[in-house]
């Protein structure tokens, strides 16, 4: 029963371990096994951590015989994006080949807070070096390679948190942490076929993470289902006094059931310019929202709002790497444009800068007030289908087609989930997203949760990837 257990969502995962039907070290086990044997054809695996996830599968198992059920991770399997530090000798790359080797002697907020909710670390996952900070451009730009999509190892697993979407959709892990600027979360759960949350800025700690912008970085799950990425924001969320920018606010999953029909926005014009295949997919997912909710075509006030968030990503990113700028570091990037990238951030002007955090405290309150009609805005996760491993993703064809909802959502600072909602004919994944207010992610989960009751596609996987069996060798089956 190896493929039911690795694609099970977590509560379910959760279920068989609490009620002892298998232990927290077969899990483990069973994971480490696909980590190590299929890891590397999806260069989705930076480090495999097997001696800390053994060890923290043991105390699990011994913790769960004796009664002390922390919560329902505990037990639990999962891979951390390489930009959250991590104690004991285990390397953060960051994705870059200059720091292949360099190890922290802490570890992030978010390694403690899953680690005191029982859940155990089984590998640091592969990313776009620096997160995408330098302007890459095309797939390769890593130091374990390309990241492939489940789905195809021809395509690209899409944005700087590629392995945790590539590790989740091939079924090595059951969830991974990931970290957004502008769509590095949104966009693998898309490419992969997975589900992935982008909190609320500050609602989970960023201390011991990368820093690519301080005012637009986020931490978020991926996991296979809405619900999967509501329990472990669950674990992560929470005031830290080591982030200053992390939120006092109190945070409790629940997965809650809809008193009412809900009020969905759509963005007028959202399918223009999108290929058929994305807007079919999502035409099906409105034909399925409009048996619960209700959508009202709206439009938001007319500002700037790519060139306001690239700005202050740019002006921060300049400041965040001035260190590995100056030393030179970037001449050993694998992209060819990461090397020189960054010497051209460093010419934003501090007016420019200035002008729009001033820009984004006038879109605030505009859109808020807009925003407050709806329980959920929706579209498509990515309008450009999952590209190849070998052409530009900002290419000619590609780039030029607007994110809208993308930088609305990360320049604000506001909560959005994608789950899959269909393919392509060429049998990739596409995602719709449920866009919030900020602090509402128990909203637009409820949303998207019954969306996921009412259709199949995150029960979906590839076929490749189911007939990999036994890889746990002695133990791993219920």
């Amino acid at each position: 029963m190896n493929n039911e257990i690795v694609f099970l969502p977590v509560r379910d995962l959760s279920k068989i371990i609490q009620k002892k039907e298998m232990s927290p070290v077969d899990v483990t086990k069973l994971f480490l096994s696909r980590l190590e044997e299929i890891g590397p054809e999806y260069n989705s695996v930076v480090t495999i951590t097997q001696d800390l996830a053994l060890y923290q599968a043991k105390k699990a198992e011994k913790e769960i015989l004796c009664g002390n059920y922390k919560s329902p991770l505990h037990g639990i399997p999962y891979g951390a994006k390489d930009l959250l530090s991590t104690s004991g000798g285990i390397p953060t790359t960051w994705g870059a080949v200059p720091f292949r080797d360099r190890t922290f002697d802490y570890d992030a907020t978010v390694i403690i807070k899953l680690h005191e909710a029982g859940a155990i670390l089984a590998a640091k996952l592969a990313m776009v070096e620096f997160a995408g900070g330098m302007g890459y451009k095309q797939p390769n730009a890593s130091l374990t390679g390309p990241c492939r999509s489940p789905w195809g190892k021809e395509n690209w697993a899409g944005g700087s948190s590629s392995g945790s979407g590539s590790a989740v959709g091939c079924g090595l892990i059951p969830f991974a942490i990931g970290s957004e600027t502008w769509g590095s979360i949104l966009t693998p759960a898309n490419n992969c076929g997975v589900s992935g949350l982008r909190p609320t800025y500050g609602r989970v700690s960023k201390h011991g993470a990368m820093a690519l912008s301080w005012t637009l970085d986020k931490l978020g799950p991926l996991g296979l289902t809405a619900d999967d990425c509501g329990l472990v924001l669950d674990a992560i969320s929470g005031s830290d006094p080591n982030d200053p920018s992390s939120s006092r606010m109190d945070y409790s999953y629940s997965l809650g059931r809809l008193q009412q029909r809900p009020m969905l926005g759509l963005l007028k014009d959202t399918l223009s310019e999108t290929p058929k295949d994305i807007s079919d997919n999502f035409q099906a997912s409105l034909a399925i929202l409009n048996d619960f909710a209700d959508t009202e075509e709206f439009t938001f006030p007319e500002y700037p709002y790519e060139e306001t968030i690239r700005t202050i990503m740019l002006g921060e990113s300049a400041s965040a790497f001035e260190e590995i700028t100056e030393k030179g570091l970037a001449g050993e990037l694998t992209a060819p444009e990461d090397r020189y990238g960054p010497y051209a951030r460093t010419i934003v002007l501090a007016k420019d800068y200035i002008k729009a955090l001033r820009i984004r405290g006038m879109i605030t309150p505009q859109n808020d007030t807009i925003m407050s009609k709806y329980d959920a805005i929706i579209g498509p996760t990515r309008r450009t289908p999952v590209s190849s491993l070998y052409e530009e993703f900002r290419g000619v064809g590609r780039g030029n087609t607007k994110d809208l909802l993308g930088a609305i959502g990360n320049l604000l600072g506001l909560p959005a989930i994608s789950v899959p909602n269909g393919f392509t004919k060429d049998n990739l994944p596409t995602g719709i997203q449920f866009l919030g207010r900020p602090y509402e992610e128990n909203r637009i989960m409820t949303i998207a949760n019954k969306y996921q009751s009412l259709t199949d596609w995150h029960t979906i996987h590839p076929e490749s990837l189911l007939e990999k069996k036994d890889l746990s060798g002695e133990g791993g089956t219920v």
